[in-house]
């Protein structure tokens, strides 16, 4: 027999079996999904991601002008790639933004839930702000008040300034390495009895697991875990599946010039495996979902000692 220890007792999803089921997922299969409204697609190249990326936006936006209505999106943190083209996009054909209402998906907040002031060099709200938002030529940004991030005084009533909005036409996002979207972590399936009552859940201030501490100490800060806050405003389940749509983009390569993909075996579990509390974005799988791969990502996960 061979070595088969135990998953450690820290993660929250404890199915070895399932785990080695879609860990053996090759990229020429990872396409394939038996629910037809849950489209995967794998893009090669990195400029072609984040172009494609853009345009899913600004199509969105456009779309909703041309029908004379608001534009509703919940967006996850930036500036990445993705914003600057839009903005640069949305600037060279004068696009008109003032119909488009944002929601962002999250905000970092210390251990008491207080979270991140604007000052804060971590603060999601300001990275959008000069990443995106900013970039807008003045004439043509959202209406600022149509600019939405989640803190500790609007927390419990996020999701129903959403759903006051109608939900959104688009929720977009990622997946992090514990499975979770937005900061809807891994651990707060324990909170719930029932699928059913996990996926009303509506937004609130969790307590982040130690995987994602560490997965946004080495993309954000350095590598410095002691810098990256416990807690976290967020969006929740209500919110993603209440959406009309939702588009997700996973490009999670450990850095430029390396084969390595922190993302690689995560991206297979919440689409090909068990739709359940402990793998967040595992819901995904059946809703109206495109869920976009960069190709290092789809690799064959398997055990590098070079």
């Amino acid at each position: 027999m061979g070595f088969m220890p135990a998953l450690a007792k820290f993660i929250d999803f404890q199915d070895p079996e399932e785990c080695a089921r879609v860990r053996a997922i090759t990229k020429e299969e990872i396409t394939e999904h038996p629910n037809p409204d849950f489209q995967i697609r794998v893009v090669e190249d990195l400029t072609q991601f984040y172009a494609t990326f853009a345009l899913d936006i600004v199509t969105r936006i456009v779309q909703a002008r041309d029908e004379s209505r608001e534009c509703v999106l919940i967006l996850p943190v930036g500036p990445v790639p993705q914003y600057e083209i839009a903005a640069g996009i949305v600037n060279a054909l004068g696009i008109d933004c003032s119909h488009l209402v944002t929601f962002n998906m999250d905000e970092y907040a210390d251990e008491d839930g207080n979270t991140a002031p604007p000052e804060w060099a971590g603060s999601f709200a300001t990275a959008m702000r000069a990443g995106f938002f900013g970039k807008i030529d003045e004439n043509l940004r959202p209406k600022d008040e149509n600019i939405h991030f989640p803190d500790s005084d609007n927390i419990e009533d996020y999701s129903k300034m959403i759903a006051d909005r109608g939900g959104a036409d688009c929720c977009y996002g990622g997946i992090g390495w514990c499975g979770h979207i937005a900061f809807w972590e891994s651990s707060l399936g324990h909170n719930y009895e029932t699928m059913e009552q996990y996926k009303a859940a509506t937004a609130q201030i969790v307590e982040l697991t130690p995987m994602t501490i560490m997965q946004n100490a080495l993309h954000s800060f350095g590598g410095d875990w002691s810098w990256v806050p416990p807690k976290a405003a967020t969006i929740a389940p209500a919110d993603i599946l209440g959406a009309r749509h939702r588009s997700f983009w996973l490009d999670g390569m450990c850095g430029p010039g390396t084969t390595m993909s922190w993302q690689r075996f995560i991206a297979r579990l919440v689409a090909h495996g068990p739709v359940n509390k402990f793998v967040p974005g595992s819901i995904l799988q059946e809703a109206r979902t495109d869920y976009t791969i960069l190709a290092g990502v789809a690799d064959d996960v398997e055990i590098d000692m070079s």
